[in-house]
């Protein structure tokens, strides 16, 4: 008998503040019911890791210029060789594991560009090397949605199948790798992993955040896989839509913080406060899904597009309004009561974007009350996850023999 060895896995620190919060969440429930694991990564940014969490972290790509776009002979090449190499690091890594879990993400889904040779092989190379191994995988509450890509689908439909665990954080997600020929009998959906955050302490009765102040969450939004034959043309009315949202409440002399979720969404801030040019506008810097909560609770409102920025609005029991790109936002909204607030991300219509929002506004002490049940709804649920978790990751009571502990069948 000996401390379990768990390893962690996906696109973590690397600028995408939603993905690590989902690995906080995972770290966190580690280290409260199995503190004598021994955790590692393999991930995108593993010295962002390694600093802020505190556990060793391996490089996922073998090739540096893995997230370049390759144009010369030498960098085509180069990334071929990656990924043969990578196969051979990802089955090495997974063997030195009792078990390896995929906290969170999006990783079954293409809402955004994708490309098959990109994540989702690297995710199928993970998921053949469990069961090759004999080394649980375990995709936990994560997001998955249709994807018409070919290649795509099946290797995501192969990954899925090949996991000994899943879980979702919505009937969508299951429901979508239902549809890819993926047997989810048994699969169980629970509230996003970022739910399970502690949240900071709430305004004062009597004063609902700071008066007038309304969080915008942007994005570096260019529409999703199917999109990119027109991304430039979505992008462009994404951000002049917002930026006159933007504008219109600081003529009305109402502050915005302006809020993002990744790294990539900084030139969308820069071209909005370029645009706008108030002193009533500014920027936040949070690093963060603890610092995003943070902005979102001291606020009287919030209008984001990001499903982490989402999350974090409602997780602290702000009135929100979604600038929805996929199902899965309009889920999340549902979930959380708030399901008629909302607005397409592909149209942003200011003069309709503001009406909703005065709909908000005008709504919002109703709708603190109803985001506090929800929360407490969203507590209990991830509490039967975790407990879940236990009883099929760690079926020893925290140790386990060698070999590792064989899961349910995955389809």
């Amino acid at each position: 008998m000996t401390p379990v060895r768990v390893g962690v896995f996906g696109l973590l620190g690397s600028g995408n503040l939603g993905n690590d919060g989902s690995l906080e969440a995972v770290l966190g429930f580690l280290r409260a019911e199995h503190p004598t694991a021994v955790v590692d990564a393999l991930c995108g940014g593993p010295a962002t890791v390694t600093a802020r969490f505190g556990i060793p972290a391996t490089r996922l790509h073998w090739y540096r210029g893995e997230y370049r776009t390759a144009s010369r002979a030498g960098a085509v090449a180069g990334k071929g060789l990656g990924k043969l190499v990578d196969a051979v690091r990802t089955a090495a890594w997974v063997r030195r594991h009792d078990l390896v879990i995929v906290p969170g993400m999006g990783v079954l889904e293409a809402t955004l560009p994708l490309r098959p040779w990109g994540f989702p092989y690297s995710l199928l190379l993970l998921c053949a090397s469990g069961r090759l191994l004999r080394t649980p995988v375990a995709l936990v509450g994560v997001g998955a949605a249709p994807i018409a890509d070919r290649p795509t689908r099946a290797l995501v439909r192969w990954s899925a199948r090949l996991a000994a665990y899943r879980s979702y954080r919505d009937v969508l997600s299951r429901d979508a790798m239902r549809a890819m020929g993926v047997d989810t009998t048994g699969d169980a959906v629970h509230p996003d992993l970022a739910f399970a955050l502690p949240a900071p302490p709430a305004p004062p009765a009597d004063r609902p955040g700071t008066p007038g102040t309304v969080c915008v969450g942007v994005m570096d939004f260019h529409g999703g896989n199917d999109d990119r034959a027109v991304a430039e043309e979505i992008h462009r009315r994404y951000v002049d839509g917002t930026t006159r949202f933007v504008r219109a409440l600081a003529e009305e002399g109402r502050r915005v913080r302006l809020l993002t979720g990744d790294a990539c969404d900084a030139p969308v801030v820069a071209a909005i406060l370029d645009a706008v040019d108030s002193p009533l506008v500014t920027a936040a810097e949070a690093g963060s899904l603890a610092e995003l909560m943070a902005e979102t609770a001291a606020a009287g409102t919030v209008v984001a597009t990001r499903y982490h920025n989402l999350v974090c609005a409602l997780r602290t029991g702000t009135p929100t309004l979604a600038l929805s790109y996929a199902a899965k936002s309009d889920a999340l909204m549902e979930s959380m009561g708030l399901g008629e607030y909302r607005h397409p991300a592909r149209e942003v219509d200011a003069d309709l974007l503001l009406e909703r929002f005065r709909a908000l506004e005008k709504h919002a002490a109703e709708l603190r009350r109803t985001l506090a049940e929800r929360n407490e709804a969203a507590a209990r649920g991830l509490a039967r996850h975790f407990t879940a978790l236990t009883a099929a990751l760690f079926p020893a009571g925290g140790r386990t023999p060698a070999p590792a502990p064989t899961l349910r069948k995955a389809s």
